[in-house]
């Protein structure tokens, strides 16, 4: 008697662990191909006695089958419209219970929980395995691009404009601009998301606050779904105004300076000048006079005695 209710308890554990489902979570990227896994890793099994179904698991829709196999083949009389040649299954894995699912063009309207179920049907039908796949779309952000104002210790005090951009994620993210001198929270002066034709977002935002002589600004870009924040930042510290005083300062004095060089450089080269024509002026006189020199005594070796 024992014996029979340890068997019989035997065969109910079997039983439950053959039907109860198995959970995974995806994430994929929109327009990508996601596969959905469903493994019965029992033993080999025959096609020809099998039932493969594909459904939606948490939609209450008229329509809920993905994709259906029966009797080794394809099933397409019970699909909904919205998986119409979008799902394959790996032909090369079946006999080897291997029963995944590939959706093609994955969008925002395939976010569901799927349960794929295996039916064996010999003396009578029974389902021998289960599984739960839950397929979440997203995609990363690009680096966030943070542009701040030029600007000089004058404009304290001034409204200035901040903007920032990102794009190519999903879902739609959410935008934060921080004051990091304090780690405090501004409220955005304009934000745009954008949707795109390949289901992905892009995003602009703008901030408009007073300057300060030191500005420490970020903009944070959040992904819940990935669990991912990327951030810029913005940092500049503008001098007082007694820096620049004694910065314009330095610069006269540099200025003076280079002034007074080149005065120099062009006393020293009309120096040069005025000594070269000098020089050159003397050498052409002894010359002149060594000719006057020479000539009254060509003259005399001329004179023949009458």
């Amino acid at each position: 008697m024992e014996s029979r209710r340890y068997g019989f308890l035997l065969l109910v554990l079997h039983t439950m662990r053959a039907v109860i489902a198995l959970e995974e979570i995806i994430v994929g990227k929109p327009g990508d191909n996601a596969t959905l896994s469903c493994i019965y890793q029992e033993r080999e099994v025959l096609l020809k006695n099998l039932r493969v179904y594909w459904q939606i698991a948490d939609d209450q829709e008229e329509c809920s089958v993905v994709h259906a196999l029966i009797s080794g083949r394809d099933n397409e009389s019970e699909q909904c419209i919205h998986f119409k040649n979008r799902t394959q299954l790996f032909w090369d894995r079946l006999e080897n219970g291997d029963f995944s699912l590939l959706l093609l063009n994955i969008s925002k309207s395939d976010e569901h929980t799927y349960k794929c179920v295996v039916l064996q049907k010999t003396e009578y039908t029974k389902v021998i395995h289960q599984a739960k796949v839950v397929l979440s779309l997203a995609a990363s952000y690009s680096q966030p691009i943070l542009s701040g104002p030029i600007r000089n210790s004058d404009s304290t005090g001034e409204e200035v404009t901040f903007s920032c951009k990102s794009g190519n994620g999903y879902p739609k993210p959410n935008v934060y601009w921080i004051n990091k001198t304090d780690n405090s929270h501004l409220s955005p002066s304009e934000l745009k998301i954008t949707l795109h034709t390949d289901g992905t977002y892009s995003v602009f935002s703008t901030l408009k606050v007073k300057a300060t002589s030191n500005m420490e600004i970020e903009c944070s870009i959040e992904n819940k779904i990935l669990h991912a924040n990327l951030s810029a930042n913005y940092t500049q510290q503008t001098q007082s105004s007694g820096s620049n005083t004694e910065s314009h300062k330095n610069l006269e004095k540099k200025g003076q300076g280079a002034q007074a060089a080149g005065i120099i450089s062009i006393v020293i080269l009309i120096g040069l000048l005025v000594g070269l024509t000098c020089w050159l002026w003397r050498r052409r006189s002894s010359k002149l006079i060594s000719y006057t020199d020479v000539q009254p005594n060509e003259d005399k070796g001329l004179n023949l005695p009458v």
